[in-house]
């Protein structure tokens, strides 16, 4: 596939980076000479430096032969000005980062979609939805839903509390007759593992698990996860994912937001209604323990550095916080983060990569999920009508080593994947993969 990037900053070299490594040839086009140096040097994309609004560069760019157009420069009206200019030039399909919640309607968003932008990706508006349900979920390190929740991806940490140390999956299956639920792979001394039924849980692994709703449940007991609610809730930052996780939750919960920007404390005012703002900086411990972050259920650093983000989280983990979510730009920061002790990381570059990876793929995909702090990705593939899979038993099918099936949704019902389960036309099956395999697993859909 040809793939144009326009970017000006980490999230489009974090695109061009991934892609590039499924086989398509990319162009990535962004102002900064600098940056556009580091993607010749890291990557295969070719570079192109200049303004995506231009005409002319966008023709260098080949957009004429493109099959796909990304525009996620920090500036919303330079990726709607470059997807319409794009659209018009002859690319197939484009993209646009958005962040102003009055665009992301359902009715705004068909008028972008008469202009020729095909979709809209807000990572802000994503994360502060992912947020929001972790703050709803605190059991979970993380979480993601797959047709409306009739599977649900939830990654646990597993402590000394756990039930499942030191057993098998044989061991589990045979203590428990009927389980609602299966993991699909351990993150254990940074490798993942995809789990066979000799293969034993430990403390601290971190463990990926697909779950029917009612399974969620007996999966947290099993996981020695308390039944903890979140009543208070701290947030450290005021921008974009501060204000609408703030938005999200603060009729369900008491918000207390701090942020540094006196001008912005009082547009925040305007806007939250139920949430209480404060001016002031997040690093100021007698501000903290004023505010009564010793009372406060989770902590939510989200403000513009990665660094102020996990050092916060660390010292609300020291007042006895039972949840801490910190936003972290920096990927080679994720892992050893976890390993700290921080609750979740999220990080938009991964969150808007999970979006725009299902345009680049060949077979039906309903939905892509890029985890954080593992090498992997979680697919939702729809059956096609002539696919050869169908009426089939999933142990018949070749999988690649990397790759497992975790559960299959069909119309309204979900299932466990089992190896005597029939595929049917039109299920959609939920897929665990290693990168170095997913081409291999889009090949076996794509027959």
């Amino acid at each position: 596939m040809n793939i144009i990037i326009a970017g000006d900053g980490e999230v489009g070299f974090h695109l061009a980076k991934m892609l590039s490594n499924n086989d398509h040839n990319i162009t990535i086009v962004d102002p900064d000479q600098e940056l556009i140096k580091m993607v010749e040097s890291q990557s295969e994309a070719l570079a192109i430096t200049g303004d995506s609004t231009s005409i002319e560069v966008l023709e260098q760019a080949k957009v004429k032969k493109a099959d796909l157009m990304i525009s996620v420069l920090h500036d919303e009206r330079i990726n709607i000005v470059t997807s319409v200019l794009a659209k018009k030039l002859g690319a197939k399909r484009c993209i646009a980062r958005i962040t102003n919640p009055e665009y992301l309607t359902p009715h705004n968003k068909q008028i972008f979609k008469a202009l020729g932008i095909d979709a809209i990706v807000s990572p802000e508006s994503l994360a502060a939805k992912e947020i929001g349900k972790l703050l709803r979920n605190p059991a979970a390190t993380e979480i993601f839903d797959f047709s409306e929740g009739l599977l649900s991806l939830f990654l646990l940490k597993l402590d000394s509390k756990a039930l499942i140390l030191n057993k098998t999956l044989d061991n589990i299956a045979a203590e428990n007759e009927h389980l609602d639920f299966r993991a699909i792979a351990i993150h254990r001394d940074s490798k993942t593992i995809i789990p066979r039924g000799n293969d034993q849980f430990l403390e601290n692994d971190m463990t990926y698990i697909i779950t029917k709703p009612e399974g969620i449940n007996e999966m947290l007991r099993l996981g020695g996860k308390d039944d903890l609610h979140i009543n208070t809730v701290m947030i450290a930052g005021g921008g974009r994912i501060g204000k609408l996780t703030a938005l999200l939750i603060e009729k369900e919960m008491a918000v207390k937001l701090i942020d540094n920007s006196l001008e912005r404390c009082n547009k925040l005012a305007a806007i939250l209604t139920n949430t209480m703002i404060i001016h002031g900086d997040i690093r100021n411990l007698n501000l903290l323990e004023e505010e009564g972050i010793k009372q406060t259920d989770a902590f939510v650093a989200v403000t513009e550095q990665s660094e102020t983000n996990i050092l916060s989280c660390l010292l609300a983990k020291k007042y006895g916080i039972k949840r801490t979510i910190a936003l972290v730009e920096n990927i080679d920061y994720i892992d050893v983060s976890q390993r700290m002790g921080i609750d979740t990381i999220i990080n938009k570059k991964l969150i808007a990569a999970s979006y725009i990876s299902r345009f680049t793929l060949r077979a039906n995909v309903a939905s892509i999920k890029c985890l954080h702090g593992v090498d992997a990705e979680v697919l939702e593939f729809i059956v096609k009508s002539d696919a050869w899979m169908a009426g089939k038993q999933i142990k018949d099918m070749e999988f690649p080593a990397g790759a497992i099936i975790g559960g299959i949704v069909r119309g309204q019902e979900s299932f466990i994947a089992l190896g005597n389960l029939v595929i049917h036309e039109g299920d959609k099956l939920v897929v665990f993969a290693i990168p170095s395999v997913i081409k291999k697993v889009e090949k076996i859909f794509s027959k």
